[in-house]
């Protein structure tokens, strides 16, 4: 390993590797357990990634691959292992306002990215909670989701190509800049989503959207499961495609971001048996704000809802956006175990029911919190019995209840090593041969992000 270190710090420098003391200090994370590395190396380029890669393959070293080292499952966690940061690859490389199309490093921010475009004239629509911290690689690896799936899509639908490099430090380039291309497999989609087990993404290609000069943002009262679908439905059909996020409280997680001591203050009162948060964007400012009055007076009328409240200024936007992503007020329930799983909306009132009251047959005390992007089915759990010892046998009975609904034990989190036991929930033996006859084909020795999702 030290004839290995030496050639990393010949290929990057002296300050692109620490080791010791300066890489545990260095692997510190509030979002996740990363363990202590053998090293972090921070490549400033392609090239040197692949140089890196060639070196720990040919010393069957394990690398895992960094990117902002916000992700929730463990996927980053490198004890042992060498941590190739690509912080310093965080240039936006070129942006084509005819194309709509941004060439950005892997390592770029996803905030810093968003200006750009936003400097630009056009639009990055990826918006999630990290956007200060995660990196546009990290949101490829992880195929991100975030608040605007249900109109944008996920990161798999904003990547046009991208450049990888595989375990044993070739290159792999496929910077396609066009929407339509049907020329053989889709090489790029190997990468988009699998936590950096195939190759590590270099730089991108990222599709670009008009910039919206409209933004509407209402709070809503619900008073029964059955009207949340239908109200989905009414409005991304009166709004005719500006609906962009249908976030949904149920009421413990709204009572949680609007009592002391956190800071959130109720839009509208207690009570209710679910909230939601709605955001249209758009190209008309006053016609936008007339339609959207419009349409919740409607919806209203209809019994959709039973309250409403909506923006009249940013302060007030953030006000009703900061209550959605005030998510660390569950830590005041004691120990919990967060879940990000994607099911049928129509089976969703089923499961939360089913989900709380086998927590509470188990353990009569514990608690149960549910948010989450109902829109594109993704909910938010976060289970609790007071002891974290009882995290395997809670994850059992959140994660049981999907397997006969075709349910995901992970919208958009990933599986990394917190998941893994139960991948078999969503993926069918096939399925999961298929991905270890793939892992087995780009990276042979295993060495790349090792022990997560099938390695």
């Amino acid at each position: 390993m030290t004839a290995l270190l030496k050639e990393l710090e010949s290929t990057v420098g002296a300050a692109g590797v620490a080791t010791g003391e300066a890489a545990a200090e260095q692997a510190f994370s509030p979002w996740a357990r990363l363990g202590r590395p053998l090293a972090i190396v921070r490549p400033r380029s392609t090239e040197e990634v692949s140089r890196v890669l060639k070196a720990a393959h040919a010393a069957g070293a394990a690398v895992v691959p960094w990117g902002g080292r916000t992700g929730l499952v463990e996927g980053a966690a490198a004890e042992g292992a060498i941590a190739l940061s690509l912080e310093r690859m965080n240039a936006v490389e070129a942006i084509d306002r005819t194309g709509s199309t941004m060439t950005v490093q892997a390592g770029c921010v996803l905030q810093a990215a968003c200006d750009a475009a936003d400097e630009a004239g056009l639009f990055l629509p990826l918006d999630l909670g990290a956007r200060g911290s995660a990196t546009i690689g990290g949101n490829i690896s992880t195929n991100a989701g975030g608040n605007r799936v249900l109109r944008y899509g996920m990161m798999r639908d904003m990547v046009l190509g991208l450049e990888a490099v595989l375990a044993d430090g070739t290159v792999v380039s496929a910077m396609n800049r066009l929407i339509k291309n049907n020329t053989g497999y889709d090489l790029k989609q190997l990468f988009i989503g699998s936590e950096g087990t195939l190759g590590v993404v270099t730089r991108a290609v990222l599709r670009l959207r008009p910039k919206p000069t409209s933004q509407n943002t209402a709070f809503l009262a619900v008073d029964g499961f059955d009207a949340l679908p239908r109200l989905l439905r009414f409005l991304e059909a009166e709004l005719s495609g500006a609906l962009s996020a249908f976030e949904v409280m149920w009421p413990e997680f709204y009572e949680l971001v609007t009592t002391e001591p956190a800071k959130g203050k109720p839009v509208l009162p207690h009570g209710h048996p679910y909230y939601v948060l709605v955001e249209t964007l758009g190209a008309h400012p006053e016609a936008d704000a007339e339609r959207i009055e419009t349409v919740l007076g409607e919806a209203l009328e209809q019994g959709f809802i039973v309250d409403a409240a909506i923006a009249k200024s940013q302060a007030e936007r953030d006000r009703m956006w900061a209550l959605r992503d005030d998510v660390g007020q569950v830590a005041r329930n004691g120990p919990i175990v967060t879940f990000d799983v994607s099911l049928p909306i129509p089976d969703m009132e089923a499961y939360v029911a089913r989900v709380r009251a086998d927590l509470t047959a188990r353990w009569p005390a514990a608690t149960c919190v549910v948010f989450g992007h109902l829109g594109d089915g993704n909910l938010h759990v976060i289970a609790g019995a007071g002891d974290r010892s009882l995290r395997h046998a809670i994850e059992e009975v959140v994660y049981a209840p999907l397997r006969p609904i075709g349910g995901s034990i992970s919208a958009e989190h990933g599986i990394g090593l917190q998941k893994k036991a139960f991948l078999d929930v969503s993926r069918s033996p096939p399925e999961l041969a298929l991905m270890r006859t793939l892992k087995t084909a780009l990276d042979p020795k295993g060495i790349l992000n090792p022990g997560k999702v099938v390695g």
